[in-house]
């Protein structure tokens, strides 16, 4: 399949100017991107009427299947909600309920200008089934737990990392205080077979970081350090209350932080200290977390709670620009889960792309189009998205070959069941 998009503002977020242009898909790659449009024969051709064409969105924190909770474990704090309403319901989860909810969390992400997911939750192999099914790229994490503790685990990383697949996976546990003995001593002995990144959620709650320092007499992170977690790099999800030496430990490890801003303050976790962060050189990405806690898979909301939350903490207003921000979204995020291919736009790099439409209100007056998209923008101006060469998403249809009011109706009845 070869596209030819046309007539297009081209923002390649390589700090490079946005310019009017040409782009070619050959297959799932970019092949061409200039200000010409070469003779040859299109599969289809799409005129972009001077719309921006950009890198996708990198939610590089989710919990997909969880959208069978929004609405539902709202107004609490993070203990309660994890371990009073969250888990009970998760007890019931079948395989198929998770491929289910997965992909209706597919269409969200889809809508929203998502083309990566950085995904943590049960049944490793109905996620990938799923992603694969919709056609989404996700990088699964897969925990050590105690039904992955036979064996599964490692052959889980080994199939999923195949050569050129929408999904790939690397190692994690799901936290410091919610893993046992046997899960670390499983992960890290496989992080140090396989050279593997490790994440995990880290820093998210006061209690969190209060608990390790009185039970192992050092903080999360350090802690995480000294059991040789980090010695490949990876990152933390959350790390809102990180103090100078994890970070310190962040910088010397390549780690990145994931922030994520509306969970976090939904469950008034707190605000990572983002300047703090920069300061130290850290790599930060953003992530939705999941429908529980959030309730959307939004990376507009995201990114302008990052923000203005910044400028908030800082006093100061000129902290944190749209492009740094934009930049956490996309190519920092590629960069933070191992997706270095599908980063920016560029020739050779993976066709992850999705067009903003210029001509939505709150696009309109064009003064500056990253601010506009930044500071205004919404999922409503998320025309098209494009995953490895395959648009998913134009014009607020979805190209899945599936009826999505069925799709509706048979989470709800899972939904139904699960917590009724």
């Amino acid at each position: 399949m070869k596209t030819l998009f046309k007539n297009a503002r081209i923002l390649k977020m390589t700090g490079e100017d946005i310019f009017f242009g040409n782009l070619i898909v050959d297959g799932n790659r970019i092949s061409y991107i200039g200000n010409e449009i070469p003779n040859d024969k299109y599969d289809q051709i799409i005129d972009c009427n001077g719309n921006v064409l950009m890198p996708g969105f990198k939610d590089c924190h989710t919990h997909s299947a969880m959208v069978f909770l929004r609405g539902y474990a709202d107004d609490y704090s993070l203990q309660e909600w994890l371990f009073g309403k969250v888990i009970p319901a998760e007890e019931k989860f079948t395989k198929d309920d998770v491929y289910e909810l997965t992909k209706l969390a597919c269409l969200e992400y889809f809508s929203s200008g998502i083309t990566a997911v950085m995904e943590m939750y049960y049944f490793p192999d109905m996620l990938r089934k799923a992603f694969l099914d919709m056609n989404m790229r996700a990088v699964i994490q897969l925990q050590a737990t105690s039904y992955l503790n036979d064996g599964k685990l490692e052959e889980y990383y080994q199939t999923f990392n195949e050569k050129d697949s929408l999904v790939s996976a690397k190692l994690g546990l799901h936290a410091e205080y919610t893993s046992s003995p046997e899960d670390f001593a499983l992960i890290e002995s496989l992080i140090q077979k396989y050279k593997s990144p490790f994440y995990t959620h880290l820093s998210e709650t006061k209690k969190e970081e209060d608990d390790c320092l009185k039970n192992r007499g050092m903080s999360a992170t350090k802690y995480l350090e000294s059991e040789g977690l980090f010695d490949y790099g990876g990152g933390g999800y959350h790390c809102v209350h990180l103090n100078d030496e994890d970070m310190e430990i962040f910088k010397k490890h390549n780690l990145s932080a994931i922030l994520n801003t509306g969970s976090n303050t939904k469950l008034a976790s707190g605000i990572p200290n983002v300047k703090k962060l920069l300061d130290h050189d850290i790599n930060i990405a953003i992530g939705t977390d999941g429908a529980a806690s959030n309730n959307c898979l939004n990376m507009f909301k995201e990114m302008a709670l990052v923000s203005s939350l910044s400028k908030v903490t800082t006093g100061d207003p000129s902290f944190l620009k749209a492009e740094e921000i934009l930049k956490m979204a996309t190519v920092n995020g590629a960069h933070a889960v191992g997706l270095n291919d599908c980063d920016v736009l560029e020739v050779g790099k993976l066709a992850d792309i999705i067009m903003i439409d210029l001509l939505k209100p709150s696009m309109q007056p064009i003064n500056n189009i990253v601010k506009n998209i930044v500071y205004a923008g919404s999922k409503d101006i998320v025309k098209m998205t494009m995953i490895n060469g395959k648009i998913v998403y134009m014009d607020g249809k979805y190209n899945i070959g599936e009826d999505i009011e069925k799709m509706y109706q048979k989470c709800q009845q899972i939904t139904d069941r699960l917590i009724k």
